[in-house]
């Protein structure tokens, strides 16, 4: 089995989330973690985009990005790319 490489966008719930706490929360419930990167989207908001390797098992992918739904302060999370690694 290999693995896959998921670039994921994250949206705060407002742009008063601390993307710093956020981030860190994000560190601490998502195992294999590469990178984590602030994204400006527009008039002071800004994003997540954070880099997660994960094994091609079905759902690895899915679950990353429910994890990453479920923290407090993420409206969203959803994966914008995908590749095979």
């Amino acid at each position: 089995m290999g693995n896959v490489a998921l670039i994921l966008r994250v949206m705060p719930e407002s742009p008063d989330v601390d993307l710093d706490l956020l981030a860190e929360k994000i560190r601490a419930k998502v195992p294999g973690l590469q990178d984590i990167r602030e994204e400006p989207i527009g008039f002071g908001l800004k994003a997540l985009k954070i880099a997660v390797v994960v094994g091609d098992d079905a759902g690895e992918s899915d679950t990353v990005e429910s994890d990453i739904n479920a923290i407090e302060g993420v409206e969203r999370a959803e994966i914008i790319e995908l590749t095979l690694t």
